[in-house]
């Protein structure tokens, strides 16, 4: 649900598209919905277009638990940083699909355990891009303008190298940005070039949205997003699974958002949420 700088922040294929030549388009189009921008009106910020404003309300009636989720999912990239650089000792992150900025932000999760830690972040609406390098100007955090259809455009961006050394561990994020990712656009060969990628000891953080835990499967819900910059496409649990190839799940494994290593209970009566979210270590 946030922007994939792939085709969403909080992940989205690209804002314009891929282009006649099949390769990433960076354009602004304000004409169609953005996922990054609708999940900015999902978290109550004001950075989206009237556009996105009426198509996440359309959303919201056809999955009225969309803000629990949304911040569900947030809260659940909040735990799972802490726990990466806290217990998984990564000092490096690159998070693709970082969406508008929201605080608190990556950097700021992870530097209030490690302030060394450095961070990457990746994202393919020129809108994200330009919000998120006017906040951040230190040396040892980039923003890098690339989509994740593009893995090795990613892993190889000077932006993304000048920051990141790939033969030290690196905890990788793909936050809510792998279901904007259709079948045809092959997300289990993207996700695993990322994977292959990183050293022993480097991890993997995934949410990915679901239609397992609604009657209806939220079929509605995702059709709106036909008519945005990219498709939504919910998943089973056991797809969901794949992606994470031979990485070792941390426990709790892949469950709900809510329900990995939550600060306290959930509330009696909550709404289901429709996400699932897992964090993976590469062992030797």
């Amino acid at each position: 649900m946030t922007s994939p700088t792939s085709p969403s922040t909080d992940g989205t294929p690209g804002s314009g598209g891929i282009g006649a030549d099949g390769a990433p388009s960076y354009t602004i189009d304000t004409s169609k919905p953005h996922p990054a921008r609708m999940y900015d009106y999902f978290l109550g910020g004001k950075d989206n277009y009237e556009v996105d404003q009426e198509a996440a309300e359309q959303f919201m009636k056809a999955a009225p638990e969309v803000r629990d989720g949304v911040r569900a999912n947030r809260y659940f990239m909040h735990r799972a940083v802490r726990h990466v650089v806290a217990e998984g000792g990564v000092r490096q992150i690159l998070d693709i699909g970082t969406g508008l900025p929201t605080e608190p932000n990556v950097h700021q999760i992870a530097r209030a355990v490690a302030p060394e830690t450095r961070v990457a972040y990746v994202d393919n609406d020129p809108i994200v891009s330009a919000h998120s390098r006017a906040l951040m100007d230190q040396d040892d955090t980039s923003v890098v303008l690339a989509d994740l259809r593009d893995p090795r455009g990613v892993l190889d961006h000077p932006e993304v190298r000048r920051v990141i050394d790939f033969d030290r561990p690196v905890a990788v994020l793909l936050v809510a940005i792998v279901h904007f990712l259709s079948e045809a656009q092959d997300p289990d060969g993207i996700v695993a070039t990322l994977r292959d990628a990183l050293p022993t000891g480097s991890y993997l953080v995934l949410s990915h949205a679901t239609g397992d835990l609604h009657e209806d499967h939220r079929e509605d819900a995702a059709a709106i997003y036909r008519r945005a910059t990219a498709s939504m496409n919910l998943r089973p649990h056991s797809r969901i699974l794949d992606f994470f190839g031979d990485f070792t799940l941390v426990e709790p494994g892949l469950v709900t958002v809510p329900d990995w290593r939550p600060d306290k209970p959930a509330k009696d009566g909550a709404p289901p949420i429709g996400i699932y979210g897992g964090v993976a270590r590469k062992n030797g």
